[in-house]
């Protein structure tokens, strides 16, 4: 049988426990019909690119499944009934990583470089980095006050 990845994006109203039986449903469907699930990932709730039906965040699962192509056609059909499920997106793969998905492999890596950002001192940037040391008004350019000496200079000579 030939071998999909499916990533489903699930509402944010939905619990994690919601979920998981959503999954399962989705595991009988496919067990009565032959199919199987042999990767699940669950990439918990992220924030969505856009809006979709009113959501701006959702709940993330990717499923490696085993099926055939009416099997998975039926899968979806049932998925797009589903109110709880936002989007649905199957690919046909040559064959299914057992390793963890690049999604999950970032999370595990950023997890420790966000606590100095937040809790520590702020990044050195271009305003109140104190590089640039105090902010000067125009009058105090060499250029302006040299302008302003010869102005002065004209309306004296001017009034004599």
């Amino acid at each position: 049988m030939p071998l999909y990845e499916s990533v489903l994006i699930a509402r944010n109203d939905v619990s994690q426990a919601q979920v998981e039986t959503l999954v399962e449903t989705i595991e009988t469907l496919l067990k009565d019909n032959g199919g199987s699930i042999q990767k699940r990932e669950f990439w918990g709730l992220r924030s969505l690119a856009y809006r979709i039906k009113k959501n701006r965040k959702g709940h993330y699962v990717l499923l490696g499944l085993d099926c055939t192509p009416d099997t998975l056609r039926e899968l979806e059909r049932q998925l797009g009934l589903n109110e709880d499920v936002l989007r649905v997106l199957t690919l046909r793969v040559d064959e299914i990583d057992e390793n963890p998905s690049s999604v999950l492999a970032r999370k595990s890596d950023d997890r420790g470089d966000r606590g100095n950002f937040r809790g520590g001192s702020k990044p050195a940037g271009r305003f109140e980095s104190g590089r640039g040391g105090p902010r000067r008004s125009s009058e105090d350019r060499e250029e302006y006050r040299a302008r302003g000496e010869q102005d002065d200079a004209r309306e004296t000579a001017g009034a004599e």
